[in-house]
């Protein structure tokens, strides 16, 4: 076979993973950040560590990053309950030690404390959980995409052919997920006219990801770059897939309410696997129109990445729900509690919808974007929220108990006053803001689609110039590195500038 021929099927024919393993894996981001915050308290104010945009970023990197790295690869065969418990500890012993160190509340018992710390209110521009999850989600994307390639990559977290759940499946749902839970029907309350306006917005933002479809469509088929068919199609890509989503989605948010998002996720999910079930829909996208699994003609060229809409509609639409959830206006700690435990919840009950899925109608496939998948990317996303949500909490604490304790894209403490509960006593000084300027997730949210492509770019010039076949553990986590410092970097630096690329 050729080079080409020999890499497409190096990730062909793939069955996934245990639903429980992709689980457990998704622990270990919200301990990162969890760690990561702890870690710049610790530093700032308890040891003489100063910080340089240089000396930040190193930290976000080899906190944030390379884990997530060595979890991709090397570290799956250990990801047991006991090593989680292992790292919980850790985690643990850092919080106890700054609870030992305290600068507020030092002769105060801990039952105390923690009444008070209960009664703190939140201010943020922004949700930090939602922040974490999209970040978490563009870095996974980032690693996956050249990890594949590579020996050390395990096969079963590769996107499955048929059937099965491998966490680069995650990955594609995930995406749209989590726009959807930011999307300005969310993020903006409605004037009298402005769902016709949220429409022709989405229609002029379109554009620029056609463009990008068309031109990752060209440059492929121009150099002979290694293709999946069976994932999208012969011409059709992801860029296309949230192009179409977007705008389905967009008229359908013009019709119904925002708040009954939920009942059309589970509408169009529950009709599309009746039509799976119970019309030719399943076997023309296995098998094309004439049976025979050529591809000749537009949809049978492409008849993954067309119908498979359905399941991303869903999605997205599932997503929406949950931003309107989450990005309520929330002022106390407890009101977070209470989020958490509702998502994990919801989490529980959709893992066990899935298993008698699973059981008694189709097992997940990204392929199809069937039900049971809509149900796993709605639960998985959902866990990883949960965890995130109560990661963010312990963090507040930690902050609370340090004066002045810095972390940015975290929540800000504010104290009511006693005498006026209108007016509020910051907990943290104005130098927050500057802290922005050097955190790498701050960087990341803020220009993602930009590192995504400089994702695609470098993977693609790696594959180009390199035998990934034949690498050798240590030379591809070499690569690995090379690749995420490289790109992170450029987006740090253009977060420290305080630039914004916008394609639209």
């Amino acid at each position: 076979m050729s080079q080409k021929q020999m890499k497409e099927a190096f990730v062909s024919n793939l069955n996934g993973t245990s639903v429980l393993e992709i689980n457990q894996g998704l622990c270990f981001p919200a301990f990162c950040i969890l760690c990561r915050g702890l870690l710049l308290i610790f530093s700032q104010h308890l040891c003489s560590f100063s910080h340089t945009w240089r000396t930040r970023f190193f930290i976000d990197f080899v906190v944030l990053i390379v884990p997530l790295v060595y979890i991709l690869t090397i570290l799956p065969a250990i990801i047991l309950p006991e090593h989680i418990t292992i790292m919980i500890c850790c985690g643990g012993l850092l919080l106890y030690q700054i609870y030992q160190r305290r600068t507020c509340y030092a002769r105060m018992p801990v039952q105390k404390i923690l009444e008070k710390f209960m009664k703190i209110s939140l201010e943020s521009e922004y949700n930090p959980a939602i922040t974490y999850y999209r970040v978490i989600n563009s870095i996974f994307t980032a690693i996956a995409i050249l990890a594949v390639d590579f020996p050390l990559f395990p096969r079963r977290f590769a996107k499955t052919e048929l059937y099965g759940t491998g966490a680069m499946d995650l990955g594609v749902g995930s995406f749209v997920f989590g726009t959807a839970m930011v999307c300005p029907e969310v993020r903006r309350k409605y004037t009298k006219g402005s769902r016709f306006y949220y429409l022709t917005k989405s229609l002029y933002s379109s554009w620029p990801l056609f463009f990008l479809g068309l031109g990752r469509l060209i440059v492929i088929k121009s150099i002979g770059y290694q293709e999946h068919l069976t994932e999208y199609g012969v011409h059709w890509n992801f860029f296309f897939t949230i192009i179409v989503v977007k705008l389905i989605t967009s008229l359908l948010l013009m019709i119904i309410p925002l708040n009954k998002s939920w009942m059309v996720a589970v509408s169009i999910a529950m009709l599309y696997q009746l039509a799976l079930d119970f019309t030719p829909l399943r076997r023309l996208i296995l098998y094309g129109t004439d049976g025979s699994g050529l591809r000749v003609g537009f949809l049978n060229a492409n008849r993954e990445g067309i119908i498979s809409n359905l399941g991303y509609v869903a999605i997205y639409m599932a997503g929406v729900q949950t931003g309107l959830h989450i990005l309520k206006n929330r002022t106390h700690i407890k009101d977070w509690f209470k989020v958490a435990c509702c998502l994990l919840l919801a989490a529980i009950s959709l893992f066990i919808s899935l298993y008698i899925l699973q059981v008694n109608v189709e097992a997940v496939s990204r392929r199809m974007a069937n039900l049971a998948f809509c149900v796993w990317i709605v639960a998985s996303s959902l866990i990883l929220l949960s965890f995130l949500v109560l990661s963010d909490i312990i963090l507040s604490f930690a902050k609370f108990l340090i004066k002045g304790a810095l972390v940015p894209c975290s929540w800000k403490l504010t104290q009511a006053s006693s005498t006026n509960k209108k007016h509020s006593e910051s907990l943290v000084p104005e130098a927050e803001r500057k802290e922005s300027s050097l955190c790498l997730i701050t960087a990341l949210n803020r220009n993602q689609l930009i590192f995504f492509l400089l994702s695609n770019i470098t993977t693609g010039l790696i594959n180009l110039t390199v035998d990934t076949l034949h690498s050798s553990t240590l030379w591809a986590l070499f690569l690995l590195k090379l690749h995420m410092f490289t790109n992170c970097l450029i987006i740090y630096l253009l977060n420290l500038q305080g630039k914004t690329i916008k394609l639209w």
